[in-house]
């Protein structure tokens, strides 16, 4: 049989994409047009929650597209009040925005902030955003984000951001010491473009006290590692605290775009009928992927899966490649994993590939995994046994 070849000659150039097609997928795996097979461990970027062609995630999207796809926000639709309150349940929070993606949703939160500060009758409100934070692509969200290399060429970028690094109180403290503009902090707990950076369990809880005393909003965008992805519903539920603005996408809808805004009592009132709005965000056949998502995750135990697997996962990663010379620092939790080299790896993303394992290269040094959440022990020492010794070989080089 003759080879296809991957080619897009119709499609704006928008990625470095690899050659390769995907055809289908069955759980972990995936296989191209050429019937080559891949173990996923990107899961579509943190998307495919239950992996691939998923037997109770299926029919119940064929039941929902046999019935309504589509229907405008000008109608109830059953399934958003259904998620929402299942969303409202697992994060002690209030009420929800359902758009499709996960810019979408931080655009909605910095919207949120600003109409925060107008409707306390500051003229120009400013958000505090971090080093090395990813947030989208639109032209707020891209000024919201701390990577020039995805802002150079967009200038002039939107005003009212303010700048800081991860993990300083103080730093933080510095930077808004005496401004009266200040309405937000907007940040996520782990890092996912930025190379896997967490946020520490006590930086997040001053950061939260200091939201309460100075009256301000905590944004907290578990945009990726959110939905199960560590262990627990929302990465920042390890540190105890409950934000007052949550972006939600990518793991919601396990395949299907899907976004959510999700605000507590001190937000939830901020948006009124034409302050903001959709027209794919909550539609019937969205609303019934995030509903499913949900249930069969709390059905198949896949917190606790994703917390057990990341932890023998890491384990594993740590053994094989943890006393590297060249190996800077193996992190991140549950599913959400960063190997960090001392040098720009982006070749490993096609090597990786040749050798039958889906991976990603993020903040240029850093191999970055993000499996399915119903990833099995046995199949996380086959990632091991496929990337181990390319980044080995790599080193070597």
């Amino acid at each position: 049989m003759p080879n296809i070849e991957a080619a897009s000659p119709h499609t704006m150039n928008t990625y470095g994409r690899l050659p390769i097609a995907l055809e289908r997928g069955e759980g972990v795996y995936v296989w191209d047009v050429n019937g080559k097979r891949y173990l996923d461990a990107l899961a579509g970027i943190a998307v495919n929650t239950l992996g691939h062609n998923h037997p109770r995630l299926v029919p119940a999207l064929q039941d929902q597209a046999a019935k309504i796809i589509h229907s405008s926000n000008y109608y109830h639709v059953p399934n958003q009040e259904k998620l929402a309150a299942k969303l409202v349940e697992l994060s002690g929070m209030t009420n929800v925005f359902f758009g499709s993606t996960g810019l979408e949703a931080n655009e909605g939160a910095i919207k949120l902030a600003r109409k925060y500060g107008h409707d306390r009758g500051i003229a120009r409100p400013e958000i505090v955003v971090y080093e090395k934070a990813f947030h989208g692509r639109s032209i707020a969200t891209l000024s919201a984000t701390g990577n020039e290399k995805v802002q150079k060429g967009f200038e002039p970028l939107v005003e009212g951001f303010i700048r800081v690094p991860l993990n300083d109180i103080d730093a933080l403290r510095g930077a808004t010491d005496g401004n009266p503009n200040v309405v937000a902090v907007m940040f996520e707990t782990i890092q996912g473009e930025g190379g896997i950076n967490q946020m520490r369990i006590d930086y997040l809880q001053k950061v939260r006290e200091l939201c309460d005393l100075k009256g301000w909003l905590l944004i907290i965008d578990e945009v990726q590692c959110g939905m199960g992805r560590t262990g627990k519903w929302f990465a920042h539920q390890w540190a105890g605290i409950v934000p007052d603005v949550m972006p939600l996408a990518k793991g919601l809808g396990s395949g299907v775009p899907i976004a959510a805004l999700v605000a507590g009592p001190k937000a939830a009132d901020i948006f009124q009928p034409g302050n903001h709005g959709t027209t794919f965000g909550g539609n019937p056949l969205a609303m019934r992927a995030g509903v499913e998502t949900i249930r069969i995750m709390e059905e198949d135990g896949l917190l606790e899966n994703a917390a057990r697997v990341g932890a023998h996962l890491k384990g594993a990663l740590a053994r094989e490649l943890g006393a590297l010379k060249g190996v800077v620092e193996i992190r991140g939790q549950g599913l959400m994993l960063g190997v960090e080299l001392a040098r720009p790896c982006g070749v490993l993303t096609q090597r990786a590939a040749e050798a039958g394992l889906l991976i990603s290269v993020t903040a240029d040094t850093v191999v970055r995994l993000l499996p399915p959440l119903i990833l099995t022990e046995q199949q996380a020492d086959d990632i091991v046994a496929i990337l181990a010794p390319l980044v080995r070989q790599f080193l070597a080089e």
